[in-house]
Formats: C-alpha cells, sequence, structure tokens
C-alpha cells in the first residue's frame, strides 16, 4: 500500500507553482528597474492596501512587529503609560508596547471568539491606560463595536492588530479601519504573505501617516535632515511587488479558505470539537480554522501520526510567559486565555488545500475524537 503524503498546516510551495509567472515576471522587473527601496512599488502597495482595507493612508514598514510598535509610537504612547490586550497572542503585540517603556496590561478573552472582551477590557481600565490594542486572532475582529464605545467614553486610542485578518469585516467595515490605526502583517504565513518580513499600517488620519513614515526612515522628513530619533524600518520593493501580485489573488483565497471553513464545520459537527465563531454582521478570513478540542493534546498526536500536521497557536498565554513574569499574573488570573490555551487546534486551512485533503483531516478527526 502506498504511504499518504504529509498534509501540512500550510504550503506555500503549492501558492508559488500556482502563480509563478506572474512573481517571477515582477522580480525581474524590480531587479532590472535598480531601485530596491521606498520606490514606486511601495508607493503603489501602500496605495491599494489602504483602499483594500477602506483607509485613506497605508504606510509600509519592515514588519508586522514594526507595524505595532511605529503606530503605538505616533500615538503618542510612551514610558508610564499603559496599553490593554488580550493575553491570548502572539508575543509581538505585547512586545511593541514594551519597546516603548510603556507597560502591557494582559486581559481575557471571550471564550467564543478568542478576542478582547470588552467587559474585561473596562474593568483593567485605569488613570494610566492610553489604548486598547485588540487582536483579530485567527481572522475574525474583534468586537469593535462594543471597544468603539469604550475607547469614546474614557478618551483613549483604539489601535487594531489585524495581522492575521486582512479583509475580515464587521459591520461593513474592514479590519484595520476602525480605530486609529491597524497593523497588518506580511510574514510568509499570513494570507497576504510575502516573501520575507513586511508590514503596513493603514489610517485615515493623515498626521498619523506622516509621524510613521518619519520614524520608519531614521526620524528623516528629507535626506540627511533628522526631525527625530528614528528606526530602519522601510519595506524593500521586491517585497512590495511580490505583495501586489497577491493582492490581486486575496479575494479568491479568502472565499477558497471559507469554503474549507465550511466543509470543516459540517463535517465534524457530530464530534466534540467546537468549530469558529462567525458571530452576524462579521466576515471571518480564517487565517486559521481553530476548534476546542477537549481532549486536545491526544487528537493533535494522533492527527500528527495519520501524516495531518494541525498546530497550536499558542500553547502559553503571555501573562504566564517568563518574559512578563515581573507583571506578576498568577496562574488562574485569566481562566479563559489559560483555557484557550489548553484547547485550541488548528486545523490545516489554506487555499490550496484540495477536497480530499478536506475529507482526509475531517476522517481522521472522527476516527481519534470521543462522540458525546
Amino acid at each position: 500500500m502506498t504511504a499518504q503524503t504529509t498534509i501540512p498546516p500550510l504550503d506555500l510551495k503549492a501558492e508559488y507553482q500556482e502563480i509563478r509567472g506572474e512573481i517571477d515576471a515582477v522580480v525581474a522587473r524590480v531587479l532590472g528597474s535598480g531601485s530596491f527601496v521606498l520606490g514606486g512599488e511601495g508607493e503603489a502597495l501602500e496605495a491599494e492596501l489602504a483602499a483594500y482595507c477602506g483607509c485613506r493612508h497605508g504606510v509600509a514598514v519592515a514588519s508586522g512587529t514594526d507595524a505595532l510598535h511605529l503606530a503605538l509610537r505616533a500615538a503618542g504612547i510612551g514610558a508610564g503609560d499603559e496599553v490593554i490586550l488580550p493575553a491570548f497572542t502572539f508575543i509581538a503585540t505585547a512586545e511593541a508596547v514594551s519597546y516603548l517603556g510603556a507597560t502591557p496590561v494582559f486581559c481575557d478573552v471571550d471564550p467564543r471568539t478568542f478576542t478582547l472582551d470588552p467587559k474585561r477590557a473596562e474593568e483593567a481600565i485605569t488613570a494610566r491606560t492610553r489604548a486598547l490594542l485588540p487582536v483579530h486572532l485567527y481572522g475574525l475582529p474583534a468586537d469593535l463595536e462594543a471597544l468603539g464605545a469604550l475607547v469614546a467614553r474614557h478618551g483613549l486610542a483604539l489601535i487594531e492588530d489585524a495581522a492575521q485578518a486582512i479583509g475580515a469585516e464587521r459591520g461593513g467595515r474592514r479590519a484595520g479601519s476602525v480605530g486609529l490605526a491597524g497593523c497588518l502583517s506580511f510574514y510568509p504565513t499570513k494570507n497576504l504573505g510575502a516573501y520575507g518580513d513586511a508590514g503596513m499600517v493603514v489610517t485615515d488620519d493623515a498626521h498619523l501617516a506622516a509621524r510613521i513614515r518619519q520614524l520608519r526612515s531614521h526620524g528623516s522628513q528629507g535626506r540627511y535632515h533628522h526631525e527625530e530619533v528614528g528606526f530602519n524600518s522601510r519595506l524593500d520593493e521586491l517585497q512590495a511587488a511580490i505583495l501586489r501580485v497577491k493582492l490581486r489573488h486575496l479575494d479568491r483565497w479568502t472565499a477558497r479558505r471559507r469554503q474549507i471553513a465550511a466543509a470543516y464545520t459540517a463535517g465534524l459537527a457530530d464530534t466534540p470539537l467546537t468549530p469558529p465563531a462567525e458571530p452576524a454582521g462579521c466576515r471571518h478570513v480564517y487565517h486559521q480554522y481553530t476548534v476546542r478540542a477537549p481532549e486536545r493534546d491526544r487528537l493533535h498526536e494522533a492527527l500528527n501520526a495519520a501524516g495531518i500536521r494541525s498546530m497550536i497557536y499558542y500553547p502559553v498565554p503571555l501573562h504566564r510567559q517568563r518574559a512578563y513574569a515581573s507583571l506578576g499574573y498568577a496562574e488562574g488570573s485569566l481562566p479563559e486565555s489559560e483555557r484557550a490555551a489548553r484547547e485550541v487546534l488548528s486545523l490545516p486551512c489554506y487555499p490550496q488545500l484540495s477536497d480530499e485533503h478536506v475529507a482526509r483531516v475531517t476522517a481522521a478527526v472522527h476516527q481519534t475524537v470521543r462522540r458525546p
């Protein structure tokens, strides 16, 4: 009997083969141009992505982490300030706060959506709070209506971490377009991924956009004239050109992700797994198809043995990371974040995943989990 092929969590080789001609052509074009940093490709990408997200301005930077850091810095966050963010996310969200000398205040998440719980966020506000930093985790927007009302009541900034949620919608608005700024990541594994690190801030605020442009290029408004101590966070032309090609395919790829997600949800309906939530008025883009599994580790190991690479995002919440031990959060202090870390499992979900592989994943889950 022929051994079955391994199903990866993501297949970037297959994605490249699908659009290889377009990618190779733009790479050759950039190499032939002799222009590699802060050129026409980057400017075009900024305009195209700002329009895609429903914003007036886009500022390309070197990574999603830089997008968060520079957006917060441009918003005036600094030493002694507090920024409220979910404990259940990747550490970059908190690191961006720490870079400023500010304090990340970890907050629990909604157990259905894994996004920042507005009620818990309001309870965490103090006289030092300057901003809320919700994460649109796995491709689903946080409760932006409630969070928007919250920042309006308390005079705070709302900065959206939309790194995993490009094209996602809530209430008819795209992720990243509701707050003062939206922060995007184009790390290769993202729904819109570069072939290296890359990121962008989108905003309607012209002053904020201008400040980030200055910060990303050594604090300079003009060559060799530096208004402040800035950073080197410029997106190169090769990555910009590649992203422009991929942006043309993004809606089609998102539709396929949603089709795969619907197949999983239907196929696993009679199992004890809890599928991803998609509240009314939301459009999930399924950066990850993440379920809750009562016996997560057992299922994870069984799928791996069957040649199916499921992933755990994230096994340790931020308030329990050694890097933030000094903040003093005890085990059990944020119970929903801790429970999520014990139960979440992401099944393979990417545009090039075949229907046959979706069926194989579904069958393997059925063979492992205990039905109610």
